[in-house]
């Protein structure tokens, strides 16, 4: 059953006016570091395989991946990072899912993950809602990822929407005939590239040791180098039995993971 979320998005206040929710699923996701992966519907092997594993990547941090729920480079998005740690945003009513091939994977995130939509119930998707729906994809990440894009693209469209946001985008690197939406954004220096995936996630944090821990809001939170104070405030003793434990280390007053 679908809700109205109550809270406030800090992130959608980015956007000029502020849409009205609705969610299925797990908003505790909100409140994760977020990274949006857009791209091509029709994406090469390399794209796929590049999308996947930087999306595995990041979920292995306790990244949340935000995206489309489009075929194509959203799919791969969703798949890799794994339907609990994925936010998918509709371009239709929360409850239409489409595109009709995708209706078992965004079941799955519904019920393990997060489903938004700014649409009302039964609403049907239209060229336009796509573009809203872009708009706020690109809104709830902290950075903006385009793994393949043609020129005249919705994921180009989205790129806009990064730039007058002040994002930062990132793409991966392509030949010169291939993904020439992406290649002119380096031209223009306008997106960085992403040379090597475990570089790039390495932001992020370390990879957590046990799987278990990718979906646990502690780790989660010391993996941003919270301050002791901080840590202690949301989650009290906790703190000192991981770090007794040998899971954390608290240096200066910032907690680290082990």
């Amino acid at each position: 059953m679908y809700k109205i979320l109550d809270e406030n998005i800090k992130e959608l206040e980015a956007i000029k006016k502020y849409p009205q929710i609705y969610y299925k699923g797990n908003i505790s996701l909100l409140n994760r570091v977020k990274v949006s992966i857009v791209g091509s519907r029709q994406p090469t092997p390399y794209t796929r395989e590049c999308t996947y594993n930087l999306s595995r990547a990041l979920s292995k941090r306790g990244v949340c991946v935000v995206s489309g729920g489009a075929m194509g480079v959203d799919t791969v998005a969703h798949e890799g990072a794994g339907v609990e740690n994925t936010i998918c945003v509709l371009g239709s009513g929360i409850d239409v899912y489409y595109p009709s091939t995708n209706k078992k994977l965004i079941e799955s995130i519904a019920n393990n993950g997060l489903l938004l939509s700014q649409f009302e119930p039964h609403f049907k998707a239209t060229l336009w809602s796509f573009v809203k729906r872009n708009e706020i994809v690109v809104a709830l990440g902290d950075i903006l990822v385009v793994t393949q894009a043609d020129i005249d693209s919705g994921s180009m469209r989205s790129v806009e929407f990064a730039l007058e946001m002040g994002k930062k985008i990132y793409v991966l690197p392509h030949t010169i005939n291939e993904s020439r939406g992406t290649n002119t954004l380096l031209a223009r220096e306008e997106a960085m590239i992403i040379h090597d995936i475990n570089e790039f996630v390495s932001q992020f944090g370390k990879e957590f040791k046990d799987e278990k821990f990718k979906n646990d809001d502690f780790f989660i939170f010391c993996q941003q180098n919270p301050t002791l104070d901080d840590a202690v405030f949301r989650f009290k003793d906790r703190v000192y039995e991981a770090e007794l434990e040998g899971l954390i280390s608290i240096t200066n007053g910032k907690i680290n993971l082990i």
